[in-house]
């Protein structure tokens, strides 16, 4: 067994100590990984690593060499009980990586726990102390936890991946508890927060009965939410049987909300039925070679727009499946959807496959080009979720049917390729989906979506309800109007107007965002000033917008909407 001691007496500094015991191999290396399953960007965790220091058995030094980015090597130690101290600066607050302070302690193994090479099958206990002045704090993790004296907690793990794919986190907490087809479920929030807890409550085991109902089973015995409210910070990780999530406060439920969840509220939810939805589509089907993670370097996958795309369709339909939100909120969610993916000009440039592909160098790290020249696997893939479910219902079947098929196949240790879902199509419907599915991951042309929906009572109409002056995205600023994005296709870029710039002034007159929309609807030349960085330049725009396509949904048949919602 590899026994971890964890302690925060630094936690007003960020800073986790680690000790670490085991019987080491010969030569043995230590790792930690670089990235976390289910976020696609290699993070280098051991950036925040301290101060590594090994001793035998007798206390003596060793030792031990980093000689790669993430790994160490203790030499000569023969069998022997090794003990490895280091310490973690933790101020990360994301779920992604690890936070400590004054009112939360929140650690995600894979960020904090060195592993050993040729041992990551060996059972893993944590002993986590707390000091004197947060020992009241309460703990909340997906692992195997007790506590037998206030302030201390012991955490299991059957082996190092299952350590860090759970996360856990101590603090001042609310929480309730449900179950949902037998299954124990809790939630458990920490930060400041006005939630109403029985509301939520209410909400959220309908939508996790939904998900199981649907499936038919889920693949884990207990489901634990971990929620961290803030001011404005928003996200969330999937984890075997647990997630992740941090919210802004004003998303949660209030003492007053109304039996139509709030735009806010069903921001939240909608959060909470996608990561929990991951717990089935990342966390046990998955990518083939997502099967056994390298956490060394990037493992790609040309999928994800099946692994979040689905998921991203899901999580709004469960919501109105589960009786959470009306049918007009989830056509209302729906018609956003596709505004994005309409308003996208880099879908233009490149496929959703191409997307999945490149999550690891774009997605994550979005710059002033990223509309021009990229798609989102989330966005483009929900809507591909769509087209195939639509689809697949005119011929009979329906992604539901998909879904459970993949489940079925996972239990029986078939993973997922590049030819899965080109052959379930088929196996569901008799039918060659080739040329289909190719059309919609593999090109980028547009999505049949004024096809398919009008076959089920939605009559899809394209209309343009605002532009862009100039093709800009435009917001004022005291020092002038700021360029956030320029569409390369507009007329601000063509005159090589770029983003980041500030525009002070248009034909001599001070700029501003309503100004310059006035002058980009006249016909004719115009002289602009702008500083890029803190030099000024001068540009020769010629009038023009850029319009931005919205669709208008519309029902006209209720009876063959309800056959594809219900």
């Amino acid at each position: 067994m590899l026994h971890y001691q964890i302690e925060f007496d630094d936690y007003q500094q960020h800073l986790i100590h680690v000790t670490l015991r085991f019987l080491a191999n010969p030569t043995q290396v230590l790792w930690l990984p670089t990235w976390i399953p289910g976020s696609y960007l290699v993070r280098e965790f051991a950036k925040h690593i301290e101060a590594v220091r090994a001793y035998d058995e007798a206390g003596r030094v060793l030792k031990i060499s980093k000689f790669e980015k993430n790994k160490w090597r203790l030499f000569n130690t023969d069998h022997e009980l090794i003990t490895v101290e280091y310490d973690v600066y933790a101020y990360d607050l994301s779920v992604r990586g690890s936070y400590v302070d004054q009112t939360r302690l929140y650690v995600n193994p894979a960020s904090v726990c060195l592993g050993l090479a040729d041992q990551e099958h060996a059972p893993c206990e944590l002993e986590v102390f707390l000091p004197e002045p947060l020992k009241h704090f309460q703990m909340a993790t997906g692992m195997l936890a007790k506590s037998l004296v206030k302030g201390r907690f012991t955490l299991k793990a059957d082996n190092y991946m299952q350590l860090i794919d759970s996360p856990f986190e101590l603090a001042e907490q609310d929480r309730f508890s449900f179950e949902a087809e037998n299954i124990p479920h809790e939630f458990v929030i920490s930060g400041k927060h006005n939630t109403n807890l029985t509301r939520l409550q209410q909400d959220l085991s309908k939508i996790c009965q939904t998900e199981i109902q649907m499936f038919g089973s889920a693949p884990f015995k207990n489901y634990v939410f971990m929620t961290m409210a803030t001011g404005n910070s928003y996200g969330g990780l999937e984890h075997p049987n647990s997630t992740s999530l941090i919210t802004p406060r004003d998303d949660l439920p209030q003492a007053n909300e109304t039996e139509e969840p709030s735009e806010g509220y069903q921001r939240f939810l909608g959060l909470c039925s996608h990561e929990y939805f991951h717990s089935w589509l990342v966390k046990f089907i998955r990518p083939e070679n997502f099967d056994h993670y390298d956490l060394h370097k990037e493992s790609y996958t040309s999928l994800l727009w099946i692994f979040e795309g689905f998921t991203s369709y899901y999580d709004d339909l469960i919501l109105l499946r589960s009786g959470v939100i009306s049918q007009e909120s989830y056509l209302k969610l729906l018609k956003a959807q596709i505004d994005r993916y309409l308003q996208n000009p880099g879908k233009a440039v490149q496929t959703v496959a191409e997307s999945s592909f490149d999550a690891w160098i774009k997605f994550y790290r979005p710059d002033e080009n990223t509309n021009n020249a990229g798609t989102s696997y989330y966005n483009k893939g929900c809507l591909v979720a769509l087209c195939l479910d639509l689809g697949l219902r005119l011929r009979g079947s329906s992604l539901d049917a998909l879904m459970r098929r993949l489940y079925e196949n996972t239990q029986n240790g078939i993973q997922v390729n590049e030819r899965t879902i080109f052959e379930l199509c088929q196996e569901l419907t008799g039918d060659d989906w080739v040329e289909q599915i190719n059309h919609l991951i593999n090109t980028t042309d547009d999505l049949p979506l004024d096809q398919l929906l009008p076959e089920f009572g939605v009559n899809y109409q394209i209309s343009t309800p605002k532009a862009l002056a100039f093709g800009l995205k435009l917001t004022d600023k005291p020092e002038g109007v700021l360029v956030q994005q320029a569409n390369r296709h507009g007329a601000g870029a063509k005159a090589g107007l770029s983003a980041q710039d500030v525009i002070i002034a248009i034909d001599g007159v001070k700029a501003s965002e309503k100004l310059l929309a006035q002058y980009a609807k006249q016909q004719g030349e115009f002289t602009v000033l702008a500083f890029r960085r803190d030099e000024l330049m001068q540009f020769t725009l010629l009038g023009g917008e850029t319009s931005l396509q919205a669709v208008e949904l519309n029902v006209v048949d209720d009876a063959k909407l309800k056959a594809w919602l219900d």
